[in-house]
């Protein structure tokens, strides 16, 4: 008989079974993922980070978690400028395109004016707010 636990937290070795499993089915179904991690930082004069932005590649397209530019800089040019080095470094690693989301409080109608285009939505996540998923293709 088969067991279902659910919890917040799982050992260490757990985790690893799960991920190493899942692992070879895609790599057995669609060859190495190649994921490599993708990092870029703006620091101002004083070297104080005022900007950053997250990804990684994987299967021939760059993913961006995350991109953040400080209060003080946004209007300022500087979410183009990460966005633009990045999808330089996502040609350089030989991907096809770039992929993300954003929330509709967030920059979606930023995204679109950098040639991304919405292929997802989920209305009301949050609630009275989109999730928005967009694309860039090469």
């Amino acid at each position: 008989m088969t067991t279902l636990t659910v919890s917040t937290n799982i050992d260490r070795e757990t985790a690893i079974l799960i991920s190493e499993g899942l692992n070879s089915y895609n790599h057995d179904a669609a060859g190495p993922h190649n994921d490599l991690d993708l990092w870029v930082v703006a620091r101002d004069g004083d070297a104080n980070v005022v900007g950053g932005l997250k990804g990684s590649s994987e299967y021939a397209w760059l993913f961006v978690e995350w991109l953040w530019v400080s209060p003080e800089q946004r209007g300022s040019g500087l979410g183009t400028q990460l966005l633009a080095k990045a999808e330089q470094e996502a040609r350089q690693r030989g991907c096809i395109g770039v992929h993300l989301d954003s929330f509709t409080f967030q920059a979606p109608e930023f995204y679109k004016r950098q040639g991304y285009e919405e292929f997802g939505r989920i209305d009301d996540y949050p609630a009275g707010h989109s999730r928005v998923w967009l694309k860039k293709r090469f």
